[in-house]
């Protein structure tokens, strides 16, 4: 065969690379390349923005959500320093208002669940807590998020509404860490969500408190400016917010707004 009615398999190549570059991004997605979404979510919202991601990637074929639960503070400070993130979700609205003081999301936040704290104690509740102020009592051990964490923030609310004043252990930088000091033995009460609570089965004893309505935790989600899709970014807020979102959080203990 001729040069002319062949070419060379190199120039093919070339050809067909230069061609998938000049096509629009949604067609390249279209075609089943992967693309990864990034999102920044309070630690008290890894289990169900798990089963919100899992049911995402179903309805996006070829898209990977790669979750970060962690502190909510942590994770502001990484946006706000200039991680690569595509959503982020916060466990209050004080933590969020520093990503969007700082220009760097979308839109205006979505509220889209609440929490309140309670007492979690190990199973069986040995020291025999069963009220906030006996997280008071001399020789108790104690674990709370730190002041800057929004359930630490909470916990403060609480301390000035009721005069009790708390002498932690240890301050956590999320609620998950103060679970698994008291699942581990490590303290005899913390002070964490009633989702944590409920996520922990028989790990743990949970002692509400009435004073806990008076510090309800409202959490907001936004798509972030630099989002590498802010289509797709929008489209996982939507996830979040829309009727299976709602159905994920209800079940999960939170509490969402009215539709």
């Amino acid at each position: 065969m001729s040069a002319h009615r062949r070419a060379p398999r190199a120039l093919v190549a070339a050809a067909a690379a230069a061609l998938v570059a000049a096509l629009p991004a949604g067609c390249a997605h279209a075609s089943g390349a992967g693309q990864t979404l990034t999102v920044f979510a309070a630690a008290s919202l890894q289990e169900v923005f798990t089963e919100v991601a899992q049911d995402f990637e179903r309805d996006h074929p070829g898209v990977d959500v790669a979750l970060s639960a962690a502190g909510s503070s942590d994770l502001a400070t990484q946006v706000t320093e200039g991680a690569p993130a595509d959503v982020f979700a916060s466990a209050d609205e004080a933590t969020m208002a520093r990503v969007t003081g700082a220009g760097l999301t979308a839109g205006e936040p979505e509220v889209f669940a609440t929490n309140v704290l309670t007492i979690a104690t190990p199973a069986g509740n040995p020291a025999d807590v069963i009220s906030f102020a006996d997280l008071a009592r001399p020789g108790l051990a104690v674990v709370a998020c730190a002041p800057q964490v929004p359930c630490g923030a909470a916990a403060q609310r609480v301390q000035e509404a009721t005069g009790v004043a708390l002498t932690p252990v240890s301050e956590e930088s999320s609620v998950t860490d103060v679970l698994g000091k008291v699942t581990s033995g490590q303290a005899d009460a913390g002070l964490v969500y009633a989702t944590d609570v409920a996520r922990a089965g028989d790990a743990v004893t949970a002692v509400p408190f009435p004073e806990a309505a008076g510090a309800v935790n409202t959490y907001p989600v936004a798509a972030l400016r630099d989002a590498a899709d802010p289509a797709l970014a929008a489209q996982f807020v939507d996830a979040v917010t829309g009727p299976a979102g709602r159905a994920a959080l209800l079940a999960a203990g939170f509490g969402v707004p009215a539709a």
